[in-house]
């Protein structure tokens, strides 16, 4: 990272995307957490404005978040501030007709010509990169719509196991953006922070994070920890940046006041820190999205003929 913090105009600190020159801030607006039923569409479509004037420029969605209506409400707050902001969202089929129908629907959902980046989503399966890659695979998809003009990088993302990135990684392709968990818990379980994290800085590939207080906070509210000691151990690695679930305007000023006055821990820090954690990350625990199936889509489950969560034979 560099040693000087880079801001933009509304103070808030900004790190290059990979090899690209685009500057986004180091802390994102997840969209999964934007279209939960607490939230009304319109307390989420204020929070989307919110975050844009406090210098938020990293937007985060997926096709089959709420069965669209994520990317409805982010559409819906960004008219007017498109401009202002860097869009990724993620298609869920593996093959080229299903991918392209989904690029469609997500276009039309987000209001928009252009989708900034668009990652294959929940890359959690060991075939998913064969899928992905096969004669007709949806890579292919990705591939065309670059060359239309209708996305403009393409990435992955995943919260189950490194081995499976590792997949993806060794493809004959040139990734612009991974996202993954970074998260303190993660360094002594299944860790995607010291499998993949330098590979993909090696590469100059855009690291994306995620899941820095566990999905449903459960680093905080039954690990110990504070949402800013979360937060600023994730930002203090060489990411781009750090996608937050935010439920409230209170969430987003709490998360923008973070990133506002971030600075990095030292190596004395973060390694105080992965010591105090050790005794209850080291069977995954907290990271329910790598050791459990709570996180697991029911989209991806049902493409891979896996039985609905929580059946057992004969019960």
């Amino acid at each position: 990272m560099e040693n000087e913090i880079k801001r933009n105009s509304a103070d808030l600190p900004v790190r290059r995307l990979g090899r690209s020159s685009e500057e986004v801030s180091i802390i994102g607006l997840g969209g999964g957490h934007l279209a939960r039923s607490t939230v009304p569409r319109d307390s989420a479509v204020k929070i989307v404005q919110a975050a844009v004037d406090a210098g938020v420029s990293f937007f985060d969605t997926a096709w089959e978040y709420w069965d669209g209506e994520s990317e409805t409400r982010l559409g819906l707050g960004l008219e007017g501030r498109r401009d202002k902001a860097f869009l990724m969202t993620k298609v869920c089929a593996r093959d080229r007709e299903g991918a392209e129908k989904q690029l469609h629907e997500s276009l039309t959902r987000l209001r928009t010509d252009v989708i900034d980046l668009w990652q294959f989503h929940e890359i959690n399966y060991d075939n998913d990169p064969d899928w992905i890659f096969a004669p007709g695979g949806a890579v292919e998809a990705a591939v065309k719509a670059r060359e239309a003009g209708k996305i403009r990088f393409i990435g992955f993302t995943g919260h189950k196991s490194p081995h499976i990135f590792h997949k993806m990684l060794a493809q004959d392709f040139e990734w612009d953006s991974c996202q993954m968990p970074v998260t303190v818990m993660d360094a002594h379980y299944r860790s995607f922070q010291r499998e993949i994290l330098p590979e993909l800085n090696r590469r100059g590939i855009a690291v994306l994070g995620m899941k820095s207080l566990g999905g449903d906070a459960q680093m905080v509210l039954n690990a110990g920890l504070t949402p800013q000691q979360c937060r600023r151990y994730a930002l203090s690695l060489p990411i781009t940046t750090l996608i937050a679930g935010v439920q409230s305007l209170e969430n987003l000023r709490q998360d923008v006041e973070i990133a506002r006055g971030f600075t990095p821990m030292s190596a004395e820090e973060k390694a105080s820190l992965l010591d105090k954690v050790r005794p209850e990350a080291s069977d995954g625990r907290h990271e329910w999205f790598k050791s459990t199936q709570y996180y697991d889509s029911s989209y991806h489950r049902d493409q891979h003929s896996f039985p609905p969560v929580g059946t057992i034979h004969g019960r």
